[in-house]
């Protein structure tokens, strides 16, 4: 128990050292002050009417899947206007507009129709800048108070980045003063930016790139950004770029989308779709040196693009990609499946109050309770439009959320 508890303590703050820190309530960058998708919120409301939670607003807003950050009641996210990305700055109380800053990115794929040609990632908080990627991975860094740019750099043109298909949607990774951004080619495969000012304080690396955003961890006392990439996942040095270790993980096309997730005992799951599935790591590290351990994997337990949630040795996900999708809980040792539900389409979930809000692409907003026993539906309501694919944020009891043309508020408290 003790020595859990320190491995448990030091790797939370390690966290805690390294990532950009926020105010309690506070949803600065993605997956929430720890990239985990779990939030420090209390007296949620433990069911919804029958239509929803209160809803506080909603506006319009253009086509795209930037996730909503927040940040001392203000709300900021991307959207697409004609050919040029918008990042916009929202009052959370009202949702009008603060400011806006637009520039030229046009971009279409094969399935620009039918998905969108986005922006994907979300703008994030950092320090007194909010730092933005488009989908053609033009970087740029913004004040937070007025919009206005500051420094850019283009991870495609000037860095030989792996060029995607489906859209860049990496989100940059805080460390100390810097920003590490996963860019793919040779010798730049992850890049990390000074935060004041842009400069290349590192650049390292060679693979290529996918879909994923990298996660800081600690294993064994020493930090380690990990990053599944398109055909691996690798463990480096956030201080230098050095390659500390690297395992097998092809998907195919490229397409892997989903954030790793980190567990105490230096175990690590990651996950893929298009045939690839899911596998857990168990890390170990002695004087520099990391020992990767394949504890198993599994060509069904498919995550395409949702976010996936860590409690107690179990983690939750919607598994499935193009078919039948399911909840399902998964024992990280064993790679056990403990249960499945086939109640929702593809989801996004958030985790907080001892409750999972799950957001799916169908626009069905529910409040659930998952354990290694069951899952639960307390509510559920029809509250957007299809496709939502953008994670729900929630600062406090607030919940936001968007689809392809709407911006919406709720109040989560009881």
């Amino acid at each position: 128990m003790g020595r859990e508890f320190t491995r448990i303590s030091t790797t939370a703050l390690c966290v805690l050292l390294f990532t950009v820190s926020a105010a309690a309530g506070d949803w600065t960058v993605w997956g929430g002050a720890n990239r985990d998708f779990i939030v420090n919120s209390a007296r949620l409301a433990d069911s919804w009417p029958a239509d929803g939670p209160k809803k506080l607003w909603s506006r319009p807003l253009g086509d795209g899947y930037s996730a909503i950050a927040e940040e001392g009641g203000v709300l900021y996210t991307a959207f697409r206007r004609g050919s040029k990305d918008v990042v916009i700055a929202l009052d959370a109380s009202t949702g009008k507009t603060r400011w806006e800053y637009e520039y030229e990115n046009p971009f279409a794929n094969a399935y620009s129709d039918g998905a969108g040609p986005g922006p994907y990632a979300m703008p994030q908080v950092v320090g007194d800048r909010v730092i933005t990627a488009s989908g053609t991975a033009k970087i740029h860094s913004l004040d937070k108070k007025s919009g206005k740019p500051v420094w850019s750099h283009n991870l495609y043109s000037e860095f030989g980045g792996t060029q995607l298909q489906f859209g860049y949607s990496c989100h940059g990774l805080p460390y100390k003063d810097t920003l590490i951004y996963l860019s793919g080619g040779s010798g730049t495969g992850a890049v990390a930016f000074r935060q004041s000012d842009g400069a290349v304080v590192w650049k390292a690396l060679e693979f290529t790139n996918a879909h994923s955003s990298p996660l800081l961890i600690d294993v064994d006392g020493q930090p380690q950004v990990v990053a599944l990439t398109a055909n691996t996942v690798v463990g480096f040095s956030p201080d230098k770029g050095t390659l500390l270790w690297t395992h097998e993980h092809p998907t195919p096309y490229g397409l892997a989308v989903s954030t790793p997730v980190s567990a105490p005992g230096n175990l690590l799951f990651v996950a893929s779709a298009y045939g690839e599935g899911a596998r857990v790591l168990q890390l170990s590290q002695s004087g520099g040196r990391t020992t990767v351990k394949e504890l198993w994997y599994d060509i069904h337990l498919q995550l395409h693009f949702g976010t996936a949630i860590q409690r107690e040795g179990v983690v939750y996900f919607s598994s499935g990609y193009d078919g039948p999708v399911f909840m399902t809980a998964v024992e990280l040792k064993t790679g056990k499946v403990l249960w499945r539900d086939r109640g929702f389409a593809k989801a996004q979930l958030v985790y907080a109050d001892g409750k999972i809000i799950l957001a799916d692409q169908d626009g069905t907003l529910a409040l659930c309770k998952a354990s290694p026993q069951k899952f639960e539906v307390l509510s559920k309501a029809s509250v957007l439009q299809s496709i939502a694919w953008t994670p729900p944020t929630l600062a406090g009891t607030r919940l936001y959320l968007r689809d392809r043309k709407t911006i919406v508020a709720f109040d989560l408290a009881r």
